[in-house]
């Protein structure tokens, strides 16, 4: 450090010297967990689902749009027993529409709900999202299928990838916002929001996404 900043507590290099090697490892760390993500062998088959869209209904297999396309789908809380979309979903579609260009070079994407196709549309103009392909499941078993959604229609953040085989669709990865008792924290980098919160001394405490502020 300079001597302008001799002021400053002298541990105050060692640690961040520290801080920069850990961070170096999660980045390692989280490279290892997307190679071992990527050699998942393909999953089983899934059903064909129809869901309803705002062009008409339309089948899980026709939103794969080419054989070296992923088709992900994120399981989003809202409509049924979910009258109010889920703040956590909505900030993170809030980010997901601002670069839905960007992610529509390399992969498919589209968020279903359990809501009708007239809510969701109410509820895409309502928060302003022009960008993202919204499905309705709410005559489908897509949620409940793949464990977003119980018996009692109570919902759960989910995110679930499939790639094309064929005529077919496997699944080739899935991931619930929850490791055990972690609330939310298994679907982190879904956000930056909550890796800005990190950077900053005060962190994430217990604050938590809203509608409005």
């Amino acid at each position: 450090m300079s001597d302008q900043h001799s002021s400053e507590p002298v541990d105050w290099d060692a640690a961040s010297a520290a801080l920069r090697s850990a961070e170096r490892d999660l980045m390692l760390q989280r490279e290892r967990v997307a190679e071992m993500r990527r050699a998942l062998p393909s999953g089983p088959v899934v059903a064909d689902y129809e869901f309803g869209s705002e062009a008409g209904p339309i089948r899980l297999a026709e939103l794969s749009t080419g054989p070296d396309r992923s088709l992900v789908v994120y399981h989003f809380m809202f409509g049924g027993r979910q009258g109010a979309p889920c703040p956590m979903c909505s900030m993170w579609a809030d980010g997901w529409d601002a670069v839905a260009k960007h992610l529509g070079q390399r992969f498919d994407f589209a968020l279903v709900t359990q809501g009708t196709v007239d809510e969701n549309q109410t509820l895409a103009a309502e928060r302003g999202w022009g960008n993202l392909r919204w499905l309705s499941a709410c005559d489908s078993s897509f949620k409940t299928d793949f464990g977003s959604m119980d018996d009692e229609g109570n919902q759960s953040p989910f995110m679930t990838v499939f790639e094309r085989d064929g005529a077919d669709l496997r699944l080739s990865w899935s991931g619930a916002a929850q490791y055990d008792a972690e609330q939310y924290r298994g679907v982190d980098l879904l956000s930056p929001v909550w890796h800005l919160l990190d950077l900053t001394r005060e962190g994430r405490g217990d604050w938590f996404p809203a509608l409005e502020y």
